[in-house]
């Protein structure tokens, strides 16, 4: 929980997050890399270079003139060399679509310093937005909890992104969201399951979240999505789920409610620190079978240096 000492602003800063707050946070996101990993095969325009040849803004390379080839395209100093009329092939530019799936669900609702789980996770999908907007690609996704869900297919120019800032920063008590009519997911593989058939190959999906209620039993939706698409998972988690404290009884509080962790018990703390491994472990299992970047941010960090520097591991381990 934010701690107590601070002003109600402060505080209520760190509990919910604040629209004007995602918005400005697009300077900041000048400094992410989503450069692609892959093979991108979307069919718009945008700022990605696609694998085919055609008609485009980046020169590829020459070959001989064939029958139907544009005239315009001649290589006039390679034909000359060479002797054989030649023509200038090009990459396209191609937009990528960037899915955002961000659990706000009840686990999310914690935190011992600083932010929210879910605070944390708005200012991730933001800054990730944002720097996907930047690039020219299609923005979309889906912020749920297990009241209501908001879904939104990509759209160009921050059209499918502010929606969902909105969603992030309304009063999570509010019934004027029409997507909550449509009733919330108990847990983040059904909101994964929904996204699924909407991911087209060549899209990038990032999945922010705490992970709470990943499972082996639960857990294959990201095998699947991984063969779908780029798969990005982000572990938002709290100093205290990563590391058990010293032994005592701390105060907490989530969901409007206080009570106290015990942890005197060395079996409570260790049962505590176990399942945090647990959920890391196979969060990693994952992730080298499929190819994935996973990345984790605490709560106690900076958000947008902490995002840029797990990025660059991303594209570190496509070069390799």
């Amino acid at each position: 929980m934010p701690s107590m000492n601070k002003t109600s602003d402060e505080t209520h800063a760190g509990v919910r997050a604040e629209l004007a707050e995602l918005i400005g946070l697009r300077a900041q996101a000048r400094r992410l890399d989503l450069t692609p990993r892959g093979r991108v095969m979307a069919t718009r325009g945008g700022g990605h270079l696609a694998r085919f040849r055609g008609r485009g803004m980046e020169f590829d390379e020459s070959r001989v003139y064939q029958p139907g080839d544009d005239t315009r395209n001649m290589d006039w100093r390679v034909t000359a060399r060479a002797g054989k009329p030649h023509v200038k092939l090009f990459r396209e530019e191609r937009e990528r679509p960037v899915w955002l799936l961000v659990d706000q669900g009840p686990s999310m609702r914690f935190a011992t310093r600083v932010a929210f789980k879910s605070v944390v996770a708005a200012r991730v999908a933001a800054l990730l937005g944002w720097s996907a907007v930047d690039r020219g690609d299609r923005v979309g996704g889906l912020v749920f909890d297990e009241r209501g869900y908001l879904e939104h297919r990509p759209a160009a120019r921050g059209a499918g992104l502010l929606p969902l800032l909105h969603r992030m920063t309304a009063d999570s008590d509010s019934d004027s969201d029409s997507a909550r009519a449509r009733g919330g997911y108990g847990s983040l593989a059904q909101a994964a399951e929904r996204l699924a058939p909407l991911i087209k190959p060549g899209s990038l999906l990032a999945v922010i979240s705490d992970f709470a209620d990943l499972h082996k039993d639960s857990s294959g939706w990201v095998n699947r999505l991984s063969g779908a698409c780029e798969l990005l998972l982000i572990l938002i988690h709290d100093p205290i789920e990563s590391q058990v404290p010293p032994p005592g009884r701390y105060p907490v509080a989530a969901q409007g409610r206080r009570g106290v962790l015990d942890l005197t018990d060395r079996r409570v703390r260790d049962a505590y620190q176990r399942h945090f491994d647990q959920r890391l472990a196979l969060l990693e299992r994952l992730a080298r079978r499929g190819h994935i970047h996973l990345l984790g941010l605490s709560t106690a960090d900076p958000v947008g240096p902490s995002l840029a520097l797990g990025l660059r591991g991303r594209v570190r381990g496509a070069a390799r």
